[in-house]
C-alpha cells in the first residue's frame, strides 16, 4: 500500500481531449499542423527581426519576444499533448508536471506584460511621434523585456512552490490535456484554499495592470485618432488597433477566465477551451495579426524570398555549367 501510495505521488495520467480511439487519429493530424504553423510562423519572425538590422526597433523587438514566447507556450505544451494520442498510459511524471506548469506560467505571464509594453510602445507612436525616441528608447525597451520574463519566473516559481505544500494521496488522474494548476488542485487530498487565493491575487493583480495599461493606452489612441483630419490616417489607425485588440482579447479572455474565475476548483471540462485558446490558437494566430498585416515586415519577407531565390538561381547556373 506504501509503494502505491507514493506511485501516485510521483505520477500523473493526462486524460486529454477524448477517449474515442477513431477520433485520436484526426485529431493528431489537426494539432500536429497546427504545432508546424506555429513555430515555423513564430521562429520565422524572430529569424526575419534578427536577420534585418533596420527593423531593430523598440516595436519589432517587442514582436519578436512575443513570438519567441508563443514558440516557448507551443513547445512547452504540444509536443507531450501529440504524444498522448497514440500512448496507452498518458502518464506524466510529478517532475515533468512541474516543469510544464513551470515554463508554461513562466511564458504566460510574459505574454502579458509583453502586450502591455507593445500597447504602451503604440500609444507613443501615435499619439507623441515627436518625442518617441525620448519616451521609448532601446534602453527602455530591453528593460521593459527584461522585467517581463523575471515577473515571469517569479510568477511561476511562487506557485510551483507552494504546490510542495500539497499532497495528493487521491486519484491520480489529471483532467486535462496538460499538466495545469487548477487540475493539480482538485487532486490535492489538503486543502489548497491558500494556494486558490494566492493565484487569484497574483494573477488578478497581473491581469488588471497589464490588461488595464493596455485599455488606458488605447483609449489615448482612439482620442487621438478621433482628432486626426486625414480619413486614410484614420483608417489606418483604426486597422492598426483593430488587429491588436482582437489578439488582446482573445489572449486576456481566456486567462481571465481560467485563472480568475470564481469557483476555480468547481469539477468539469469546462476550463479545457478556454486553454485550447491561450495555448494553441493564440500562438498561432499571433504571427499573421502582428506581421502579415504589417507592410515593412512583408517587404522584408519579400526581400529575403528574392535573395534565396536569386541564389538558388545562381547555384543550379554554376551546377549546369
Amino acid at each position: 500500500m506504501a509503494e502505491e501510495n507514493l506511485t501516485m505521488k510521483n505520477v500523473f495520467i493526462l486524460t486529454g481531449f477524448t477517449d474515442q480511439q477513431e477520433l485520436k487519429p484526426l485529431l493528431f493530424v489537426i494539432f500536429f499542423a497546427i504545432y508546424l504553423i506555429t513555430m515555423l510562423g513564430n521562429l520565422g519572425l524572430v529569424t526575419v527581426i534578427l536577420k534585418e538590422h533596420h527593423v531593430h526597433t523598440p516595436m519589432y523587438i517587442f514582436l519578436g519576444n512575443l513570438a519567441l514566447v508563443d514558440s516557448c507556450c507551443a513547445c512547452a505544451i504540444t509536443p507531450k499533448m501529440l504524444e498522448n494520442f497514440f500512448s496507452e498510459d498518458r502518464i506524466i511524471s510529478f517532475n515533468e508536471c512541474m516543469a510544464q506548469f513551470y515554463f508554461l506560467c513562466t511564458v504566460e505571464t510574459a505574454d502579458c506584460f509583453l502586450l502591455s509594453a507593445m500597447a504602451y510602445d503604440r500609444y507613443v507612436v501615435i499619439c507623441s511621434p515627436l518625442q518617441y525616441h525620448t519616451m521609448m528608447s532601446k534602453k527602455l525597451c530591453i528593460q521593459m523585456i527584461i522585467g517581463a520574463y523575471i515577473a515571469g519566473n517569479l510568477h511561476s516559481m511562487t506557485h510551483g512552490g507552494l504546490l510542495f505544500r500539497l499532497t495528493f494521496c487521491g486519484s491520480n488522474q489529471i483532467n486535462h490535456f496538460y499538466c495545469d494548476i487548477l487540475p493539480l488542485y482538485r487532486l490535492s487530498c489538503v486543502d489548497p484554499y491558500i494556494n486558490e487565493l494566492v493565484l487569484f491575487i497574483f494573477s488578478g493583480s497581473i491581469q488588471v495592470f497589464t490588461i488595464g495599461s493596455v485599455l488606458i493606452s488605447y483609449l489615448y489612441i482612439l482620442f487621438t485618432i478621433f482628432k486626426m483630419k486625414s480619413k486614410e490616417g484614420r483608417v489606418k489607425a483604426f486597422s492598426t488597433c483593430a488587429s491588436h485588440l482582437s489578439s488582446v482579447s482573445l489572449f486576456y479572455g481566456s486567462i481571465f477566465f481560467m485563472y480568475v474565475r470564481p469557483n476555480l476548483l468547481e469539477e468539469g471540462d469546462h476550463d479545457i477551451p478556454a486553454a485550447i485558446l491561450f495555448t494553441i490558437v493564440v500562438p498561432l494566430l499571433n504571427p499573421f495579426i502582428y506581421s502579415l498585416r504589417n507592410k515593412e515586415v512583408i517587404s522584408v519577407l519579400r526581400k529575403i524570398l528574392k535573395i534565396k531565390s536569386q541564389e538558388s538561381l545562381k547555384q543550379m547556373t554554376a551546377t549546369m555549367a
